[in-house]
Formats: structure tokens, sequence, C-alpha cells
């Protein structure tokens, strides 16, 4: 590679060396994100490696913000970002209608996940969309991806080990599913994709990538591109809903707030969490 940029290329490699690139930090994610899942099956609960618990981090901001009612602009900005990459599920800028909303200023923790958990939420079908109850009974689940209770003690797998679940620290690791019911059991909601972009630039985000209540579709213009590179996108628009922002494992500067990410509605692998809205 370093051998073929040094010479004079055509945009076409351009383009596609610039897509590889940012394809590559995408897999630096999900390297952290496997050897976790695969260290985090071993009974014996091995250390990736010391003083690398990468869910310790906690809210700075507390309350809720209050978004108007109007027109928002949703995608990525060719024109301002001419020179700036973005994957070609976030073009197609357009424009969306929203009521007044509100959205929490700070993500759901750890302690109050632990709520949901001892008030029976596990147990009660009235919280759970229908698929996501089939979920949890046919998979056995109850409680967040790594979480191990040991007597009246709540513990939980990191990369530094098993450690005792610090309340305080932002929620990881749960399902759409889950984000969903907690919702329900909060009598709130999950954003929609729209409404967290419109909303984020007023909040912190890059803890966790955010479940939204959106379902994973086309925005309007969309085309799927010619040869392999149209293998990246489009054909993964179905049955997947979208997280949006970021997490402490993507690499760095590696997201944006029109960043689509996108997972089947089961999936707790990756560091996934919460944040409301009403």
């Amino acid at each position: 590679m370093q051998r073929l940029l040094a010479e004079p290329i055509s945009d076409e490699i351009e383009t596609l060396v610039i897509l590889g690139i940012n394809h590559e930090q995408q897999h630096q994610e999900l390297l952290l994100t496997d050897l976790k899942y695969v260290f985090g099956l071993n009974p014996l609960h091995p250390a990736y490696k010391q003083n690398f618990n990468l869910v310790k981090d906690v809210n700075n901001k507390q309350g809720w913000i209050s978004i108007p009612e109007g027109e928002y602009t949703i995608g990525h900005n060719t024109e301002h970002n001419a020179n700036s990459f973005c994957f070609d599920n976030e073009l197609g800028q357009h424009k969306v209608l929203f009521q007044e909303y509100q959205i929490a200023n700070s993500l759901v923790t750890n302690g109050d996940f632990i709520e949901f958990i001892e008030d029976g939420a596990y147990e009660n079908f009235k919280f759970w969309l229908d698929e996501g109850w089939t979920w949890l009974k046919t998979n056995n689940i109850n409680q967040p991806l790594y979480w191990l209770k040991i007597e009246s003690d709540w513990y939980y797998y990191t990369l530094a080990g098993l450690e005792l679940v610090d309340k305080k620290a932002i929620l990881a690791h749960v399902s759409f599913y889950e984000a969903n019911a907690f919702a329900n059991w909060k009598n709130m909601r999950l954003p929609s994709e729209f409404e967290w972009e419109a909303a984020c630039d007023q909040f912190n985000w890059g803890n966790r990538w955010e479940w939204t209540s959106s379902a994973y579709q086309a925005y309007p213009g969309f085309k799927t591109r010619e040869g392999a590179v149209g293998e990246y996108n489009g054909k993964f628009m179905i049955n997947q809903m979208v997280l949006r922002g970021a997490s402490v494992a993507t690499a760095k500067e590696h997201s944006r707030k029109t960043y689509r990410n996108f997972f089947h509605p089961q999936t707790q692998w990756q560091y996934s969490g919460i944040r409301l809205a009403k």
C-alpha cells in the first residue's frame, strides 16, 4: 500500500483506498468486541489486559434536553463537507418534521438497569416486543451479556477480567430488545435515529453505540453502487436496527453525527447502551 500510494493514483483508486481504510477501522473495533466475546465465554474469565476495563466510564451530565417542533435536516452534507468521508448510507440529505420531544442528557447506568432486573422485568411479558420475548425465553436471557450474579452481587466480565458491577458506570452490551423493554418499563421510549441526530450536538456521545427505534433503511435517492463496493451497505437494509454515535472501542475520529451503525435486534456483543426519549 505504501508503494502504491507513493505514486500518483486515480480518483477511483483514492476513493477505494479511503473506503478500505474506514472499513479497516470498523474491523479494529470488531477485534476488541470479538476478543471480549471469546474471552467472556471462558468460565475462568481470563484478563485480556490488566487495567483494560472499557465499561467503567460514567455520565457527566444529567437531565433532559427539549427539542422544539420543527423541520430538521438529516444526513451527511456533501457541499459543506466536500473533503470529509462518509459511507453511502449517510448520503441523501433530507428534511424530517418533528413534534416537540425531550431526549436524555445521559445514558442509562448499570444501577438503573439493576433496578429493572430486580423489579422482575425480564419475567414480565408486557414490557417486551413479541419477538423480543421469544428471544428472551428461547435463549434463557436474564441479564446483559457478560453479567453474572454471585450470591447477592452482580459481576461482569471486562477485558481486565471479572469485576464487580459499578452501578454508577454506563450500561453496555444490551440488545435492542432489552433497550426497548427498559424504555417501556420507564414509560418512555427510544429516540428515532433522526431525533438523535437533530439533538446530538447538545449532549455528549461516543461512549456507547446508542440503540434507536429506527429500522435500517435507505435514505431518499440511495442507490447500490456497481461492483464489489455495492456489497457494503445496501444488502443489509433488512431486519436490522440503527445505532448512533460511537463507543469506547471505536477507532479514534472514525465516527460522526451522521454515522449509521446497524445490527440485528438481538445483538448484545457490541458496546451498546440506552439513551431515553419522551
